[in-house]
């Protein structure tokens, strides 16, 4: 067969589009040789062969004779007769044209112009890969990432996360629910043209979540030539609750009670949030600052699920607003 061309991706025989995109991308800007200026030679003969390489595999039709004839096959040279798919007249209907590693290189990540403007450089090639370091005014490789190393100068640019609120209610964060979440985003189709579709994203909101967390559905951002999609991001917001108020893992909740029961004592009734009730005796004396704690009825530990924070049951003591002589008198003896 000559010249493997999966082996050269490091790609198995049945890598899709997506896979020989990945894998070009991430072998040209290792093997570039700008980026290989102490070892350029290699790089050079590196980076022909993996253009070849992609440029082969990513055509179906010079994917499919490839396949069938080899390299052989693929440059030229003339199959058997009961092969099929070729004319009988002493000459492949298929000939193989190979490619300017710098064209497919720029037409993969998308620069028109990757020389800074300057326009065709016609004939006039520096090296076998034409990219000259002095004909960027920035450092091409800096916009796929930067620093020492195959990790950074590997990865393409990324968009910035787009960050959504997504408003949950105080039962939905005690119980735990799902959420659907309806986006429409840009994608890069088989032709290379930009086109709009829908999706449903599956939400999977846990008990006991806090306002802030953050759920990230990666690369779901709209789809560019030489980019990677930006990240999806979801930041829980807690809605209002006409009862209670969260403090962390503990549920707040204030009732109001008249001086009378706050000094003879008080029955405490509450509605939980999934929808029980609670009656909590109070026989202690109820001042402005006292609240009672009922262990294990808040809201549930994210990484405990089986645990709960307190319920915190706090006062507002209304006070009459006036008392008559009697009544004065009354109080004073029964207090002292």
């Amino acid at each position: 067969m000559g010249v493997d061309y999966y082996k050269i991706l490091k790609v198995d025989r049945n890598a899709n589009d997506e896979d020989l995109k990945k894998a070009y991308r991430k072998l040209a800007m290792k093997w570039h040789p700008d980026k290989n200026p102490n070892n350029k030679k290699e790089a050079e003969a590196k980076f022909k062969q993996i253009s070849e390489a992609y440029d082969v595999l990513s055509d179906p039709q010079k994917r499919a004779v490839y396949d069938q004839y080899g390299e052989d096959g693929l440059k030229g040279q003339v199959p058997p007769p009961e092969a099929g798919g070729f004319s009988d007249g002493g000459a492949t209907s298929f000939r193989f044209s190979t490619r300017n590693p710098d064209d497919i290189f720029s037409d993969f990540f998308g620069f028109s112009k990757p020389f800074g403007g300057m326009g065709d450089m016609g004939g006039s090639r520096a090296g076998a890969s034409g990219f000259s370091r002095s004909m960027f005014p920035d450092d091409i490789f800096a916009r796929f990432g930067s620093g020492a190393g195959e990790g950074s100068a590997n990865i393409p640019r990324k968009g910035p996360a787009i960050e959504r609120t997504l408003p949950c209610s105080l039962e939905d964060l005690y119980k735990g629910t799902t959420k659907k979440m309806k986006i429409s985003r840009d994608v890069i189709d088989a032709s290379g043209r930009p086109t709009t579709v829908e999706e449903i994203l599956t939400i999977e909101i846990k008990p006991g979540w806090k306002k802030g967390t953050k759920i990230t559905f990666p690369e779901k951002g709209n789809e560019q030539r030489g980019v990677t999609p930006s990240d999806l991001v979801f930041i829980i917001d807690e809605k209002p609750h006409s009862v209670f108020k969260r403090d962390g893992n503990d549920l707040v909740v204030t009732q109001k009670v008249s001086l009378l029961e706050a000094l003879t004592g008080y029955t405490a009734q509450v509605t939980t949030l999934d929808g029980r009730n609670l009656t909590i005796p109070i026989n202690n004396i109820i001042n402005p600052t006292y609240e009672e704690v009922v262990k294990g009825e808040g809201m549930p530990i994210p990484k405990e699920p089986s645990k709960k924070g307190n319920l915190r049951i706090k006062f507002n003591v209304k006070f009459p607003t006036k008392l008559t002589t009697e009544q004065k008198t009354g109080l004073k003896r029964l207090i002292s």
